[in-house]
């Protein structure tokens, strides 16, 4: 496996920290890169968080992007609680994958807070096919933030898988059910039985989430 530390233009004078985990180029899956979005900046969300996940799926044979957003990490700028400036970071990083990597196929990978960002930004790069949400938080307080981002997910046509755990603190499985109603196209469900939202960001569960993604991407 090998690393690279990229630097990505945001806009508005904001560089973006990215790292780009390439598999051996025997083993990489052609054309497909996945780009993985970060938990809440503002509770000290960041790549790092990420990196079991993406060696995981590197493993795996799939060329993974991590990035820091605005105001995270070695970003720079200023994270918003709403993440809806975080949006445009997620689209500049996957337009940038497209033509440096160079990546035909993108699927888009969210954590927590990252999951509604990401979703906002499935339909803006048509490159997206495809979208996986880590515990999303559609809970009613969660929604009080994030519930702006809802919308364009569930409405995008683009596949799109949700994994959470039975005992998430922020959603319950009734109100994930209860959303996905909503959903246009294919929206699929895996639920990690007695498992809380921070624990299924755990190391120990990075394994189980890097299944299901693969799982996902094969069936694209």
């Amino acid at each position: 496996m090998a690393v690279e530390f990229e630097s990505v233009d945001g806009g508005n004078g904001i560089s973006l920290a990215v790292r780009i985990y390439r598999p051996a180029e025997e083993a990489r899956i052609a054309d497909l890169a996945l780009v993985l979005v970060h938990q809440f900046t503002v509770l000290g969300g960041c790549q790092g968080l990420l990196k079991g996940m993406a060696t995981e799926l590197n493993n795996r044979g799939y060329l993974v992007v991590t990035f820091d957003m605005r105001g995270a990490g070695r970003s720079s700028g200023r994270a918003t609680l709403t993440g809806s400036s975080e949006v445009q970071d997620v689209v500049r990083v996957c337009e940038w994958a497209v033509e440096k990597i160079p990546a035909s196929r993108i699927v888009l990978v969210g954590s927590s807070a990252g999951a509604p960002i990401a979703g906002s930004a499935v339909d803006q790069v048509k490159e997206v096919v495809g979208y996986v949400g880590l515990g999303y938080p559609f809970g009613f307080w969660a929604s009080v933030l994030f519930g702006r981002h809802n919308k364009a997910i569930l409405q995008s046509a683009k596949p799109k898988l949700f994994v959470m755990g039975t005992r998430d603190g922020f959603t319950s499985v009734k109100q994930l059910e209860s959303k996905l109603k909503s959903a246009v196209g294919r929206a699929e469900t895996r639920l990690v039985p007695g498992v809380g939202h921070f624990q299924m960001e755990a190391p120990d569960y990075d394994p189980m989430m890097a299944n299901f993604v693969t799982e996902f991407c094969k069936s694209l």
